[in-house]
């Protein structure tokens, strides 16, 4: 029997550089994991790369493919844009999606693919009348945003380290329900 595909996309929020935690919480959950990352975040790993690769057994996507190129991963059953920042929750809604990492999503969910989103961003960015409107407009489009505990935290104290990725997954779980 084959694992169900979880794509897990980390924006440039401090819990990225703890990503392979992320991504060991998935398959511990029973996930086959494919992680995307945005360019900023690929830049952190870049020296780590093959680490994430050889964790996920899959290449790790931090940019689009050339036409008629295979991103060589399997099709997701569902998706977790976690840590998920205001730029780009802001950018996501207005339907840019000028990287993989934000395009992925934006599509599956209009597909049918089960799309969960777990912001990490301080209260200062977080008060912005636009990203209430973005997390609005997301959820409005059926991606299911949920701020794990501690979230959002004051400015300079949040936890990248101790980031609630167990939480955003239970909620993956309880979106895609018990029948994978």
């Amino acid at each position: 029997m084959t694992r169900p595909v979880l794509y897990l996309i980390a924006t440039a929020a401090g819990p990225t550089q703890h990503a392979e935690v992320g991504v060991r919480a998935a398959q511990a959950a029973g996930w086959d994991t494919c992680l995307f990352l945005t360019p900023t975040a690929a830049t952190w790993w870049a020296d780590s790369m093959a680490e994430l690769e050889s964790l996920t057994g899959h290449p790790v996507r931090h940019r689009y493919t050339l036409p008629g190129q295979s991103g060589g991963l399997p099709k997701a059953d569902a998706m977790l844009v976690a840590p998920l920042t205001t730029t780009s929750a802001c950018k996501w809604a207005a339907g840019i999606t000028d990287t993989v990492a934000l395009g992925v999503p934006a599509e599956a969910v209009h597909l049918g693919v089960p799309v969960v989103a777990a912001p990490f961003w301080s209260t200062a960015l977080g008060a912005q009348p636009a990203v209430g409107r973005a997390v609005e407009t997301l959820r409005g489009q059926g991606v299911r945003v949920v701020f794990t505990e501690g979230e959002p935290h004051l400015p300079k104290r949040g936890d990248a380290a101790g980031f609630g990725w167990g939480e955003a997954l239970g909620e993956v779980e309880r979106v895609v329900g018990d029948g994978r």
